[in-house]
């Protein structure tokens, strides 16, 4: 299990680094939109680039937060609660959030093959959008991989 876990580990992180690029691409084609309007060129669709790279940022970069527990948590509640409290709502949190989460993954394959099957394209540059959808499905479906870790770690220690 333990080379399974290092597995989806270093998938989450190079996720995070496509994500980080995204970024920075959101950032260098922001700054030269600027800059080409004032010389009356702006690039067309960057509002819909922008658009897309923010998706995969956010999708793309799920899973590493939740591996590494960077996400806001309120602890003020669950600390004053026994331990073995604590795993049992932890654990009841984690199999909400797979729930959801795999849900999420679901309608997001449906949808995407939905938008490739009407040849759907982003209005002002006619790029593909369901490669962006199909995106998102992967970022969640592997978000549901983390959370189904934390979720056996969390039962592993509700038993202790």
């Amino acid at each position: 299990m333990l080379t399974l876990e290092k597995l989806i580990y270093s998938l989450t992180k190079n996720m995070s680094y496509v994500a980080a690029l995204a970024i920075m691409s959101m950032m260098c084609l922001i700054c030269a939109d600027i800059v080409l309007r004032l010389f009356n060129h702006p690039i067309p669709g960057t509002y819909e680039i922008v658009g897309f790279l923010g998706s995969f940022v956010i999708s793309f970069s799920l899973a590493y937060t939740s591996m590494e527990k960077g996400h806001i948590a309120v602890d003020i509640f669950f600390q004053r609660l026994p331990f073995r409290a604590q795993y049992i709502l932890e654990g009841v949190v984690e199999a909400l959030n797979l729930f959801i989460f795999i849900i999420a993954t679901w309608q997001c394959a449906v949808y995407a093959f939905d938008l490739k099957k009407h040849e759907e394209v982003s209005l002002t540059i006619g790029i593909p959008i369901y490669p962006v959808v199909l995106g998102i499905s992967l970022g969640c479906a592997l978000l549901c991989l983390v959370i189904l870790f934390n979720l056996i770690k969390a039962v592993r220690r509700i038993v202790k």
